[in-house]
């Protein structure tokens, strides 16, 4: 295992110390050793980019066709044990997208749960995200694993998800000053 990935929750909990015990949850999964597999019960790490346009006024997501629902580019780890080129590797899959900045830390902490499917059990995400930011004029690619994929201003976002993880991502990026589907303010 990275010592950075251990340096990055480190730093992730001293700039949110509200999140200790989601922090330690992280850490005590790592003691697995198949932690970054999905062969891992009950979860695994998954991760994922919150893409943002220079002005933070547009974010890019995908509607993703197996849970029918508008996210955030990102999947499974697969054994890569550096979460940040596993986020870097789904943007690109899901997007088309390469060019992007990074600020090469945490940006926060999700565990989600996974309901069973017919080929595996319910199961838990503990999904890392990252902030990059993109060009919204760079050419989009729908992948396979999406049924659409668009720009939407931060402004118009609850028309697509009620995600509350999503609004927190958008408040910890600077994009939102008060979080929540049922109203969103910018900054």
């Amino acid at each position: 295992m990275s010592a950075d990935f251990r340096n990055n929750l480190d730093n992730y909990q001293s700039r949110y110390p509200e999140e200790t015990s989601r922090v330690d949850l992280f850490r005590s999964l790592l003691s697995l050793p198949d932690a970054f597999c999905r062969t891992c019960s009950p979860g695994h790490f998954t991760a994922s980019a919150l893409i943002l346009d220079s002005s933070k006024t547009r974010v890019l997501l995908v509607e993703h066709r197996k849970l029918g629902f508008w996210v955030q580019p990102g999947g499974h780890a697969d054994g890569e044990t550096h979460l940040e080129n596993v986020a870097s590797r789904e943007v690109e899959e899901e997007t088309g997208i390469s060019e992007f900045l990074s600020e090469n830390s945490i940006l926060d902490l999700d565990i989600h749960p996974i309901p069973a499917r017919k080929d595996e059990a319910a199961h838990y995400h503990y999904d890392v995200r990252y902030l990059f930011i993109a060009n919204p004029a760079l050419p989009l690619i729908l992948s396979n694993e999406s049924t659409d994929l668009r720009w939407i201003a931060v402004e118009g976002l609850k028309d697509f998800t009620r995600e509350e993880s999503m609004f927190r991502m958008l408040k910890k990026a600077g994009a939102l000053s008060d979080v929540g589907p049922s109203g969103i303010t910018r900054r």
